[in-house]
Formats: C-alpha cells, structure tokens, sequence
C-alpha cells in the first residue's frame, strides 16, 4: 500500500516500507521497547524480534474511514509498566509520522505480542 500525496511542486508516492521505517525507528526508540515482532500468529512473532531492516513485517498500514491508521507489533521489556510503553509509542510513532510525510495519520494502534527480560 502507498501513500499519495499532491503538493503545488507534483505528486509524492509514499511507500509502505519508508512508513515502516520511520515508524519502527520511533517505536523502537522508546523505553521499554524490546523490539518489533512479526504480526500473524502470537506463536511464531514471540520467537523473532525483528531487524532494523524487517521493520516492514512488524508494521501494517492501512487507509480508514477517518484516515491513516498504523498497526504496531511490538516485544516489550518485563518489569516496565506496558500503559506507558503503549501511551508513548502511540505518541511517539504518530509525531513523527506526521512531522516526516506531512500527513495526517487518524491512529497509531500498538499491540503487545510478547514480553521478554531485557538483557
């Protein structure tokens, strides 16, 4: 899926992968963010923590009634409260999603797969 964007200069094609990236740099700047996971079976995305350059199997975007949304699978660290994990991706990712590619995102969804004990 891309993104299409007009500006007076000519028209800008956003790709799922430059979304991916952004998004999953943001999210995995965050305190207490193992990684990123796979999304698909609980069972499988529990076993990889994902690559800087796989982020795209960890993010899923789609064009909703309301606008962007963007699906975060994420692998967080045990013992850190997983509200502010989740609070501050959402803010995180939407920020700088936005800030990027000058487009309105309507959601950031996060969903937490797996906790493991960060090493």
């Amino acid at each position: 899926m891309n993104i299409d964007k007009k500006t007076p200069y000519g028209g800008i094609d956003i790709s799922m992968e430059a979304i991916a990236s952004v998004a999953g740099s943001a999210a995995s700047e965050c305190y207490g963010v193992i990684g990123l996971v796979p999304r698909g079976s609980i069972a499988d995305a529990a076993r990889e923590v994902l690559r800087l350059d796989e982020y795209v199997k960890g993010i899923y975007t789609r064009k909703g009634k309301k606008g962007f949304e963007v699906d975060v699978y994420l692998c967080c660290a045990y013992g850190v409260k997983l509200s502010e994990i989740v609070a501050e991706v959402q803010k995180k990712v939407k920020y700088e999603l936005e800030k990027t590619f000058g487009v309105s995102f309507a959601s950031v969804n996060v969903f937490v797969v797996d906790i493991k004990e960060a090493n």
